[in-house]
């Protein structure tokens, strides 16, 4: 039986966590898969829930955190080398940027067979500085040396890594888009939508507008903020917003609100026009609460929160980066705009507040694609495939 060890960053709420943990379980009996796991950030909800809830048990490494620390960093390197040591993997599989350091670093110089990394997202624009950025694109092409395959979960972001970042030669990449257990967001939808609503005294002529995930400058609350403030002068319907997430950056974000007048309430504390919930761990009775959810990033992956809406009957208003014009079809199940164009991404978010039908029939778009694309079935399958290609069995 061949041997996987999977490492990912840290179990936090979104696409990593879930697409590591499937691939965990379900490759099983065929593969034996050690799932390890560094430490979550402070401001993050712990998501170990997530692989426990599947029967796994991931092996902690408490040195491998999110921020850069020679001393843990090389800590959490000699850790994943005596695992690779004692565990004699075949196939050593890295998720995310830090894992995908320290952990192809120590398969490549303990000579495991095959080394693949995924890519769920990048650092390469919208979070560091120049310098930082060439830096950490160096780091990036030597590792692709070292790699077997890269995976990029959309064609999108493989286009991005190879012709405007040049990590890798086309050759090396491998397209696997992420799956979910979509089932859930369907299950019992009006009840949950009922006791979202409840909580959050929103009333049935209240349209709920919402944004999901982390409150950190990449992904450019600011401009939903904005948007907020334009719209409410602009219409008649009852609308309410809600920042749903937590992270680094939650308390300027709530600063902003109180700059622009906007009359904002912590975790449902009362009724306002906008509330901070934090993080919410059964994203899909939020889901099923919301009628339009929205994404305003500089930056992603293939945003976890859009996949799961749409699989909601959820429309979408988003900035179109990365894998986001994977996911959405244009006019379909959502509608998007350039990054940062605070005028196009109001209008559009306008445009759904005042039309209820176009609303439905972008939600009903959006589940039938998300349902057909996005299913972990198809991503076990994708990736059992690739591994036995690369084993040559």
């Amino acid at each position: 039986m061949p041997r996987i060890l999977r490492i990912i960053n840290r179990l936090n709420l979104g696409g990593p966590t879930y697409n590591a943990s499937y691939l965990s379980k379900y490759l099983a009996p065929e593969f034996e898969t050690m799932l390890v796991a560094g430490q979550k950030d402070d401001t993050e909800a712990s998501s170990n829930y997530i692989p426990e809830s599947m029967g796994l048990q991931p092996v902690l490494i408490e040195n491998m955190r999110r921020e850069i620390s020679p001393v843990n960093d090389y800590r959490a390197y000699l850790e994943i080398k005596r695992l690779i040591k004692k565990f004699k993997p075949d196939i050593v599989h890295t998720h995310a940027a830090k894992s995908g350091a320290l952990g192809r670093l120590a398969a490549y110089n303990m000579n495991v067979p095959v080394i693949l990394h995924t890519f769920h997202g990048h650092v390469f624009h919208s979070y560091f500085n120049r310098l930082k950025t060439r830096v950490f694109l160096e780091i990036e092409r030597n590792l692709a040396t070292k790699s077997s395959k890269i995976i990029a979960i959309s064609q999108q972001q493989k286009k991005e890594l190879c012709q405007e970042f040049r990590i890798a030669e086309p050759d090396k990449f491998e397209v696997i888009p992420l799956g979910f257990d979509l089932n859930k967001f369907q299950k019992g939808i009006e009840v949950k939508r009922k006791d979202f609503r409840t909580q959050y005294k929103i009333d049935d002529d209240e349209i709920a507008v919402g944004i999901i995930g982390r409150i950190v400058p990449v992904k450019n609350h600011g401009l939903f903020l904005n948007a907020i403030k334009s719209i409410s002068s602009k219409t008649g319907k009852k609308v309410r917003y809600f920042i749903i997430g937590d992270g680094e950056d939650t308390g300027k974000i709530q600063q902003q609100a109180t700059d622009l007048g906007i009359d904002w309430n912590w975790k449902g504390e009362r009724k306002s026009l906008l509330t901070f919930t934090s993080w919410i761990k059964d994203i899909d009775v939020a889901n099923a609460g919301l009628d339009i959810v929205t994404l305003t990033s500089l930056n992603e992956g293939t945003p976890v929160s859009l996949i799961e809406a749409q699989a909601a009957n959820k429309p979408i208003v988003a900035t179109e980066v990365g894998g986001v014009e994977d996911i959405i079809k244009p006019g379909e199940t959502g509608l998007l705009c350039k990054s940062g164009d605070q005028s196009s991404f109001s209008g559009l978010l306008l445009d759904l507040i005042e039309n209820e039908n176009k609303r439905l029939k972008m939600g009903h778009s959006g589940y039938s694609h998300v349902s057909k694309n996005y299913s972990y079935n198809r991503l076990v399958e994708d990736m059992r495939e690739l591994y036995l290609r690369l084993l040559n069995i």
